[in-house]
């Protein structure tokens, strides 16, 4: 990319301002915590009264809080990974892993973290999203038995459509059921149970996780007869991966979200296409848990994304290793390997990470910046 010199002096004082805002984050962030240890993310801990425990897992899972004498370690081990539910300028729902104060009730302390403030809107902000509760918003929380027992204060009442009220719900449902512990919710909306809000979005009965982002199905297209598949996309700001649910006729295997995947996002203004213009699909393969994908000659333009074609290669990764097996995937161009990591392209540990996203944008920014050629 040529940038004139006008274009450089932009670049170099947005970037310098976002490590100005970066830096006050971090400040604000030590002034809250002063402890800088961090929990492994694999790591266990007594859950507070109301909340049942996580079981460890492989993979960085939210973990509830310590209680007793496991509050001595605080100061050895102060922080916890968590994943927090924010919104696009689309409205498009971005799941962000965040590390975070250990403290109890680690579940409420994450829904608090989706509540519009100024703190909250500055770490939001920093990876290019918005948060989904409205200012002032009051959380009370019970988990137990698999069931998470949520009462919103009344300010939830005064979102300003529709959608800002789905969005909310289903954030808070996803968010909710990343623990373990959980596995249904229920709402109370200032105590008293309701079966909608003001704008028709019901809050009556039993959640569950469902469908994250689904796609307007086409008016022709019959939903009895169609199955979801996930795919994963960049967003247009290059930022974060957005997860979107597909309805599909076929069967929805990693044939299928692969071939769905190469076709683009349905808004391609909202979302960026992982393949190039003119690539195709050429065929899947799997073999001892690596998926094989053979792409046209024109995946080799990837290179040209301004970060040289990373994020789509993450969203391909991410859309393929959802399927029990996948441990990896290879790239193939016309039958020949295609080299992106040598060739072999592993698991993301998320697939948005808070620190990694404000770290990928400076990466970014400053090698359009620099690139003079």
């Amino acid at each position: 990319m040529k940038l004139s010199g006008n274009q450089r002096r932009m670049y170099l004082l947005a970037l310098v301002l976002m490590v100005i805002a970066v830096a006050l984050a971090c400040t604000w962030s030590l002034w809250r915590s002063p402890a800088d240890a961090v929990l492994s993310p694999g790591t266990n801990a007594q859950a507070p009264q109301g909340e049942e425990p996580s079981a460890p897992t492989a993979t960085p899972q939210p973990q509830d809080g310590q209680t007793g004498a496991q509050a001595d370690a605080k100061a050895g081990a102060s922080k916890v990974s968590t994943i927090v539910y924010y919104q696009d300028n689309y409205g498009y729902l971005v799941p962000v892993m965040c590390s975070v104060p250990m403290e109890d009730g680690i579940a409420k302390a994450t829904l608090n973290l989706m509540v519009q403030s100024v703190g909250n809107d500055m770490q939001a902000a920093r990876l290019g999203l918005r948060t989904v509760l409205p200012e002032n918003t009051k959380i009370d929380l019970d988990i137990s038995g698999g069931l998470a027992r949520i009462d919103l204060s009344a300010e939830v009442l005064n979102m300003a459509d529709a959608a800002a009220e789905a969005n909310m719900i289903n954030a808070i449902v996803q968010t909710l059921t990343e623990f373990e512990s959980v596995d249904r919710v229920t709402f109370l909306i200032d105590g008293q149970k309701r079966e909608k809000l003001p704008h028709g979005t019901p809050v009556g009965g039993e959640f569950t996780r469902g469908d994250i982002n689904l796609e307007s199905a086409e008016p022709t297209l019959s939903l009895a007869a169609c199955k979801p598949v996930t795919l994963y996309f960049p967003a247009d700001s290059g930022a974060v991966i957005v997860p979107v649910t597909r309805m599909v006729y076929a069967k929805p295997d990693i044939n299928t979200a692969v071939m769905e995947l190469a076709k683009g996002p349905s808004r391609e203004d909202m979302l960026e296409s992982v393949v190039p213009a003119g690539c195709g699909l050429i065929d899947v393969k799997v073999e001892d848990g690596v998926a094989k994908l053979n792409f046209t000659g024109e995946f080799v333009n990837l290179v040209q994304n301004s970060d040289g074609g990373r994020m789509a290669l993450k969203a391909l990764v991410l859309t393929c290793t959802q399927f029990d097996g996948i441990k990896s995937v290879e790239i193939y161009v016309d039958g020949k390997k295609y080299d992106a990591a040598q060739g072999e392209l592993g698991v993301p540990s998320f697939m948005n990470v808070a620190d990694s996203i404000v770290y990928d944008y400076i990466q970014t920014q400053s090698a359009m910046l620099f690139d003079f050629e």
